[in-house]
């Protein structure tokens, strides 16, 4: 509700500072133009959306998806060691870190949902340090193919949509370092058990 309420607000505010400048017709074209370079991106972007959820299930029919997540298992189990009891979530989890690995934010999210749901059991209505360190998680990922990015990219005329993996590799290290740290310094000064 919050960002229907922004979206209205910087409509209006364009088209009143458009009125009072005398460039109107200028907002408008904008606007027009604005809409229809959203519906190129959407659809260039769905048709690559579509290639790499087929290439998500190949890989969960083949196995190796499930291959991938159980070498997650371990790792999953010393960060959250009271979730990973339960065999569903600790699937879940490794499922959602997956395809986080793989740049899959879209196949990636009902995944965590499902995880989250499972870890929220029991806890009175507050996020234990566990649900938050997935958060965390999956805020800050690991990425070794940023599809959704290099998606946005290629849709947007680039030759060589994945030369931004170092970046990319770099950079989601040391925001799931600087992550990780957060939270468990926070965990241990509140008091927690991360």
């Amino acid at each position: 509700m919050a960002m229907a309420w922004i979206w209205t607000g910087m409509v209006v505010l364009s088209l009143v500072f458009g009125l009072i400048n005398g460039s109107l017709d200028a907002v408008a074209d904008a606007a027009m133009s604005g809409a229809s370079t959203a519906i190129e991106l959407s659809l260039s972007m769905a048709g690559v959306l579509c290639l790499w959820s087929g290439v998500m299930e190949v890989m969960n029919v083949c196995g190796l998806s499930a291959g991938l997540s159980r070498i997650f298992r371990p790792l999953l189990r010393r960060l959250m060691p009271k979730s990973s009891r339960d065999e569903e979530t600790l699937a879940a989890l490794s499922a959602n870190f997956s395809a986080n690995l793989l740049g899959l934010g879209n196949a990636a999210t009902p995944l965590g949902i499902r995880a989250a749901r499972r870890m929220a059991r029991g806890c009175g209505g507050v996020a234990s340090n566990e649900l938050c360190l997935l958060v965390v998680m999956n805020t800050a990922s690991i990425q070794l193919l940023p599809t959704t990015i290099a998606s946005v990219r290629s849709a947007c005329g680039s030759q060589t949509p994945f030369d931004i993996l170092p970046a990319v590799w770099l950079s989601s290290a040391l925001s799931v370092a600087v992550g990780l740290g957060t939270a468990t310094l926070l965990s241990r000064w509140g008091g927690g058990d991360v």
